[in-house]
């Protein structure tokens, strides 16, 4: 099965350099290319990707405003975002996430890691490279807005095993780290996974990573 791409940044050197890699890869196929926020809403909505590769910064419209507008709260039928960041742009991070994306991936990246973060956001998992993510989340986690109490969802839902479960996700762990973390199968970690995501009415593991920190449990 083929993954298609949709590549967005408005460095044509930098996008050359990602189409040199993905098609590199028979099982990942580039259907476009934009260089700015605007353009690559109208060509994602009509190519329908599997995944967009977002730029942050751009003209026109940011990287963020154009996941918001693809994948966002109330969009009917959401395309999968994979944002690329910089440690210099830490700020726009946890932004870019609620707006919707379904994980980053930094720009200097080993290209293994962008074409397994391609597949992984691909087959509908998120939160990328588990030590990047605890790398990146621990130097944002106190600029983090306090969350409204009325938005927090109930925590008092989750079993005991459930909240252990939602901790581990917050500090980046994949299932099979998880799994080993509490001596059970990875189908097992999966199943909590998705009783924590349908309890407090998350759509991916991402949103859950947000939450735990928005609300103090990591």
């Amino acid at each position: 099965m083929t993954t298609k791409v949709l590549l967005v940044d408005d460095q044509p050197l930098l996008r050359t350099g990602f189409r040199m890699i993905l098609s590199a890869e028979s099982d990942l196929t580039i259907v476009g290319e934009a260089g700015d926020g605007a353009t690559a809403v109208e060509f994602a909505r009509r190519l329908r990707p599997d995944v967009v590769l977002m730029d942050i910064r751009m003209p026109v419209m940011d990287g963020i405003q154009a996941t918001r507008a693809l994948a966002g709260p109330g969009v009917e039928d959401p395309i999968k975002v994979l944002i690329l960041t910089t440690f210099g742009l830490d700020e726009y991070v946890v932004e870019s996430l609620r707006a919707g994306a379904s994980g980053f991936l930094l720009k200097d990246a080993p290209a293994e890691d962008l074409v397994d973060a391609i597949r992984i956001i691909a087959a509908g998992d998120a939160l990328l490279a588990p030590s990047v993510t605890r790398r990146l989340l621990d130097r944002v986690a106190s600029r983090l807005p306090p969350a409204h109490e009325d938005n927090i969802p109930a925590l008092s839902e989750l079993t005991e095993r459930e909240l252990e479960v939602l901790k581990l996700l917050a500090r980046g762990l994949s299932n099979a780290e998880i799994a080993a973390k509490l001596v059970v199968s990875e189908t097992t970690v999966k199943t909590h996974v998705s009783r924590v995501l349908s309890k407090l009415d998350l759509r991916d593991r991402v949103q859950a990573v947000i939450l735990a920190y928005e609300t103090g449990l990591a």
